[in-house]
């Protein structure tokens, strides 16, 4: 049975979470410090932070397929789902989720309901991902102003010097 426990804001979170190690000027940075915590209402401690980079981390080798799904069980070990009946059925009620287990739970959302539109972008130097809403699904990079344009302004210099 598939269960997806995540909503749009969750998957906009996981997007900047793990847009947050970003390659600046070719040297890569982190941005997720008390204030992208707190822009994200969430609590500017260093255990929180350092479970966030965890899952971040981890979340970030199983889209680039570097890591197996597995790794990401540590992450959830605190989460429970509890039904409750309702008067037009059950209702399930999570428990025990912090934000590092609210990015795994997003990334699952993203994997069962939009099946491979999660990704990295395709520029090799660039460390970002990108969800494709795109109908055809063919989105390849995280900015088309910016690693689109230096991807096909590449290509282009290779074609005319060959």
């Amino acid at each position: 049975m598939e269960l997806s426990a995540s909503t749009p804001e969750d998957e906009a979170f996981l997007l900047d979470l793990l847009n947050t190690t970003p390659v600046i000027d070719g040297v890569p940075t982190d941005h997720l410090d008390g204030d992208w915590m707190t822009a994200h209402n969430l609590r500017a401690t260093a255990d929180e932070r350092a479970a966030l980079a965890e899952a971040r981390s981890a979340i970030q080798g199983v889209i680039r397929g570097d890591l197996k799904p597995t790794a990401l069980q540590p992450l959830l070990a605190g989460v429970r789902l509890s039904p409750t009946t309702a008067d037009d059925g059950v209702d399930w009620q999570l428990a025990g989720v912090d934000a590092a287990a609210r990015a795994v739970l997003a990334w699952d959302g993203l994997r069962v309901n939009s099946p491979g539109r999660l990704r990295p972008c395709a520029n090799t130097e660039c460390q970002l991902f990108l969800i494709d809403r795109s109908k055809p699904n063919t989105a390849r990079w995280c900015s088309m102003a910016i690693c689109g344009n230096r991807m096909k302004a590449r290509r282009h210099y290779q074609r005319s010097r060959s």
